[in-house]
């Protein structure tokens, strides 16, 4: 007597495994790539507004480029690096009011970024107590930030005036702090007046990003210190300080790379010709590459300022990361 097996029949809705990996690794390539593809155009416009004209501006400070090869900039000569020797040689005039540029922008730098983060600090500290009309104040308090700079600078400047400006009637004829109206938009006052504006218009950057961060911080290490017997300083320097490194971190950086390109305060305060006590490096390259005609030099000094700016924010992230770590450890 014989014997068969029946047949094996496979559950309904099963699908062999080699025909089951193709469509389904196929899907999970479409979902991986699908980020990708929609980054592209992005992409695409990235490399086209900042990439493209950063290598030609490379390019253009290798060449001798005056306005005498404006209308076909490919052939001007090629000068090697002559333009960056010529930016460097601190013994030369070109090179000396470099810089001098660059020792004002470095101090001007330093200055409205402390400021802009003490006071930023400060007031956001302060905004964590509930009190009435706490909202109001917060909306007053970026008012500066939201304000278009052209628009608040002339305002600056119309405050500035020597004859009826706001500024010298406060100082001079209503609380009597100066013998005479001085003048704000030259001489050696132009460059408090410029670190006014950039102070005035940059902190509330500091306290949105401050305020933000303080969000994160637990109150019960507040009431906990208080009930420890930490008055409000301590607390500031245990909790609040410690607690805002990595938020203070970036806004530091951001706040030094925002500055120290800065070009439109200066150039709508003080118009195409900074006074030499706040010849900021923005508005220095500007007019040795749109005053002189000397494209060449201004790209140099464009890429060198890159270079500087490359340098110092690495070992920046470097000494920070560093920080990092070894507060973690």
């Amino acid at each position: 007597m014989t014997t068969t097996t029946p047949p094996v029949t496979e559950p309904v809705g099963t699908v062999p495994p080699g025909a089951a990996r193709t469509p389904r690794r196929s899907g999970r390539l479409r979902r991986i790539g699908l980020p990708y593809l929609l980054l592209l155009p992005a992409l695409l416009l990235e490399l086209l507004v900042h990439l493209v004209p950063m290598v030609i501006g490379i390019v253009v400070s290798f060449k001798e480029l005056t306005q005498f090869y404006l209308r076909d900039w490919s052939a001007a000569p090629w000068t090697g690096f002559g333009n960056y020797k010529l930016s460097v040689d601190f013994d030369a005039p070109v090179g000396q009011a470099l810089l001098h540029s660059f020792f004002v922008t470095v101090a001007f730098t330093l200055g409205s970024v402390a400021l802009c983060w003490l006071i930023g600090t400060a007031a956001a500290v302060f905004m964590q107590d509930t009190f009435k009309g706490r909202g109001l104040l917060r909306a007053l308090f970026l008012v500066p930030y939201a304000l278009p700079v052209y628009a608040a600078v002339i305002t600056w400047v119309f405050m500035f005036q020597h004859d009826n400006g706001l500024v010298n009637h406060v100082l001079h004829d209503q609380l009597h702090l100066t013998d005479k109206p001085s003048f704000w938009l030259i001489g050696d006052n132009s460059f408090w007046a410029l670190l006014t504006v950039s102070v005035w218009k940059g902190w509330p950057f500091a306290f949105l990003i401050v305020m933000a961060g303080l969000q994160n911080i637990p109150g019960e290490l507040y009431e906990a210190a208080a009930l420890d017997g930490a008055g409000v300083w301590q607390q500031i320097r245990r909790i609040t300080l410690p607690s805002l490194r990595p938020v203070n971190q970036v806004l530091i950086l951001v706040l030094f790379l925002w500055t120290f390109n800065d070009f439109n305060t200066p150039y709508v305060l003080f118009g195409k010709s900074a006074p030499e006590a706040a010849d900021l490096i923005s508005v220095h390259i500007y007019q040795a590459s749109f005053v002189t005609w000397n494209f060449g030099t201004g790209s140099a000094m464009s890429v060198l300022l890159l270079l500087f700016l490359l340098v110092v924010t690495g070992g920046y992230l470097v000494v920070t990361s560093r920080g990092r770590r070894a507060s973690d450890v």
